[in-house]
């Protein structure tokens, strides 16, 4: 299937069980995506990537609305200040634009933290790698597809 976006290719490439959804249009909120997906907020994935160090990046997989706990997070890998990546950043390193970022299919590996949350709901929603277009999956798939990934509380709201 040549018109697969880079996530669900990776995904296939790995066996985990997944479909895709194209947004009718722009997607201008977490909740307008949510209900056009047929899914509540708390099922939506954010792939937050942060700049740890030159050249060094950490993304961050939240549940929802809910914000990383910069507290947590800089205690949790050791470091004073962190900054979140810029988009030109997130192109360079993970190859995908704002909005469309997911831990899947990524040029080289980079460190995945998990918040406990994104394992709550039975079906969850993640970067495809194209904006406008989704990877819905199984959170058990999730879980197998992420592997071995760090796994906290690293958000809170």
């Amino acid at each position: 299937m040549s018109d697969r976006t880079p996530v669900g290719a990776a995904l296939a490439a790995m066996g985990i069980p997944h479909r895709e959804f194209r947004h009718p249009g722009e997607v201008t909120s977490l909740e307008q995506a949510a209900r056009e997906r047929g899914q509540r907020p708390e099922q939506v994935i954010r792939s937050i990537v942060f700049r740890v160090g030159q050249g060094e990046y950490v993304m961050v997989l939240v549940a929802g609305a809910q914000q990383v706990a910069w507290p947590t997070l800089r205690k949790h890998l050791g470091q004073s200040r962190l900054t979140t990546a810029s988009g030109a950043e997130l192109l360079e390193v993970t190859g995908y634009p704002i909005g469309a970022v997911s831990p899947f299919g990524l040029p080289q590996p980079m460190r995945i933290l998990a918040d406990e949350s994104i394992f709550a709901e039975n079906e969850v929603s993640i970067g495809s790698g194209v904006r406008g277009t989704t990877v819905i999956l199984a959170q058990a798939d999730l879980q197998r597809a992420l592997g071995d990934v760090e796994t906290g509380q690293f958000a809170e709201g």
